[in-house]
């Protein structure tokens, strides 16, 4: 599985892709220099149970430590994996 990150002026995304074809997607608002938001998950209804959400996040978490910018996961998915995970606390806004 490769996870493709995208930004487009205020907005970006994470995609995973298997085999060429996309299996799941989190969207993210850019809030300023230093925030963004996590607006939605969505995963292709074969891999859910699969771990793929929790790789899309930690592929979004991994960029937001390299810029220095914190997260608010407003998907309930997102809100979810922040609540469960103490490795993923850094980031929190």
């Amino acid at each position: 599985m490769e996870i493709l990150l995208k930004e487009e002026g205020a907005k970006g995304s994470a995609t995973a892709q298997e085999n060429g074809k996309s299996i799941g997607t989190m969207t993210y608002s850019i809030a300023g220099k230093e925030l963004i938001i996590i607006d939605s998950t969505y995963v292709e209804p074969e891999y859910n149970g699969k771990g793929v959400g929790k790789q899309i996040l930690y592929k979004i978490v991994e960029m937001a430590r390299e810029k220095n910018i914190k997260i608010i996961p407003l998907c309930p998915f997102a809100a979810a994996m922040f609540r469960k995970s103490d490795d993923l606390r850094d980031v929190l806004k």
